[in-house]
């Protein structure tokens, strides 16, 4: 029905991987996929072996678990989608809009897990949600590159900061002559 692959970490990998909970639910240990350090796997792959392994309408839906969280949706693939790569971002608290229960017994696991469940396609939310949160991280430190750029040229009068008037443009003038000198100088701000 599916495969998965996880760039640079793995070969392709088959339903027969993941444990299957019921008919339309499965899930893959990390622990046993790469132990402890399953926060170094960064995103995943995943795909459709063929135009009829879902009925219309369905689709598989990616889940993350870490230990200790419930689990939080990352993104689904469909027959007009039949792969994507998900950012996994694994959660590092609880959260309180876990979808997705696999255990059945109500507590969270011990190790991390990959959810993958057939549900319904006009369920699932149509934005990439591993996307939605690497665009607000990307923003947060470019925001943070900034604020620490025009902390070094202000003056403080009582709770307010004073900036000279070019600021602004004066950041963005180092901030492309830097991206200009060093290709991989973006790739910082990136998870």
């Amino acid at each position: 029905m599916f495969g998965v692959l996880f760039p640079n970490r793995s070969f392709p990998l088959d339903i027969s991987t993941f444990t299957q909970v019921d008919d339309h639910r499965w899930v893959l240990d990390m622990n046993y996929f790469v132990g402890e350090a399953y926060d170094q796997v960064k995103e995943m792959c995943i795909f459709l072996l063929n135009e009829l392994a879902l009925p219309a309408g369905k689709a598989l839906a990616v889940y993350v678990q870490s230990p200790g969280s419930q689990y939080e949706y990352r993104g689904a693939v469909h027959s007009a989608c039949p792969s994507a790569v998900f950012p996994l971002l694994w959660p590092t608290t609880v959260a309180n809009n876990g979808q997705m229960l696999l255990t059945g017994v109500g507590t969270p696991p011990l190790s991390a897990q990959i959810g993958v469940s057939i549900e319904d396609l006009l369920t699932l939310p149509m934005l990439n949600v591993g996307q939605q949160k690497r665009i607000e991280e990307l923003a947060l430190k470019v925001g943070k590159n900034l604020f620490n750029f025009m902390q070094s040229f202000c003056t403080v009068e009582g709770d307010k900061m004073l900036i000279p008037m070019d600021i602004l443009n004066r950041w963005f003038k180092k901030f492309q002559d830097k991206a200009k000198r060093d290709p991989d100088y973006l790739n910082h701000f990136t998870l």
